[in-house]
């Protein structure tokens, strides 16, 4: 018998992330800025990668400095980068992001576009869609044309050729050019997923409710998924399938930076689900799959960056041990 597909396929954007040399203040008062690659899609796709599955990375970058260090860092990482196009005449796209004083993050992007935008349904690498397992997209890649017809190329693809869809909206409300905008957009494909993420600050901008109660979240379910996860940060994870639900705690950790937490969570739940599809049937071994990714989001969120903190097996099992 042929061996199962595990390739996870991630969609959409990969960028330069610029943080400031110095924690608690806003993007005008920082002094300096290092810079680290990011995107959530890239992130998940590494985050697979570390864990030792198969992954790959389907979108577009700047033909510039920044765009070939991108590609590179997706290659060092074990990522097919089969699916990267690159655009001679738009940049890799930038985001200033700084975590303040009051805790809340800030957020500055220079987009207009920058090459990921530019993506077109031609330029897609269809085969290494029509391997994926799991096709795995956010919202970014919703927000403007040519790079929307595309993302829904692409899904149409990855289902025709059998693929789970899983879908991270990854909300960025300084992207889109209205709220409302964002939640119609956002919601626009909700229905064709298989596997929907949601943070709790998504849950409460998609209904309209401060709420992470089952009733709020069942708002958000569709008779079509096989698994819904509200992520509550350090407080876990709540899911939902058809069958039963549940709430799954994190661990107990140092927090430094929580910068890609949720797609080491979402990636590392992918992996293992690529590996035993069955854990989406199966109350126990799904509760083990969210223990194993709520201890790779809590490992991300010890360290500074998003993909220099996404952890390999070893790292996870010891964290899980030690609880």
């Amino acid at each position: 018998m042929a061996a199962r597909r595990e390739l996870v396929v991630s969609f959409g954007e990969m960028l330069i992330d610029f943080v400031p040399t110095v924690a608690g203040v806003s993007l005008a008062e920082a002094p300096a800025f290092v810079k680290a690659p990011g995107g959530a899609p890239a992130n998940v796709a590494i985050a697979v990668a570390r864990l030792g599955g198969g992954a790959a990375f389907v979108g577009k970058l700047g033909d510039d400095e920044f765009g070939r260090m991108l590609a590179a860092i997706l290659r060092d990482n074990g990522v097919d980068a089969g699916g990267v196009v690159f655009d001679s005449g738009a940049r890799t796209a930038l985001a200033f992001v700084t975590l303040r004083a009051d805790g809340e993050r800030e957020f500055m992007f220079y987009r207009n576009p920058s090459a990921d935008m530019l993506l077109t349904a031609d330029e897609l690498n269809v085969d290494v869609i029509k391997r994926a397992a799991v096709f795995h997209y956010g919202s970014i890649s919703l927000i403007a044309e040519p790079c929307r017809t595309a993302h829904l190329r692409a899904m149409k693809v990855a289902k025709e050729a059998g693929a789970l869809l899983s879908y991270d909206p990854n909300l960025r409300e300084a992207l889109w050019p209205s709220l409302e905008e964002a939640r119609t957009k956002i919601l626009s494909i909700w229905d064709q997923a298989d596997i929907v993420k949601v943070s709790e600050v998504e849950l409460e901008f998609l209904t309209g409710i401060n709420s992470v109660e089952d009733d709020v979240a069942m708002k958000l379910w569709r008779p079509t998924f096989k698994l819904m996860l509200i992520t509550l940060g350090d407080q876990g994870c709540k899911y939902y399938t058809k069958d039963f639900r549940g709430a799954v705690p994190s661990y107990k950790v140092q927090q430094v930076d929580t910068t890609g937490a949720g797609d080491a969570f979402i990636g590392s739940l992918l992996r293992k689900i690529v590996q035993d599809p069955s854990a989406l049937q199966d109350k126990k071994k799904l509760e083990a799959v969210i223990k194993f990714a709520n201890a790779c989001g809590a490992i991300t969120a010890t360290k500074k960056g998003a993909i220099p903190s996404l952890p390999k097996e070893e790292e996870v099992l010891r964290l899980m041990e030690k609880a």
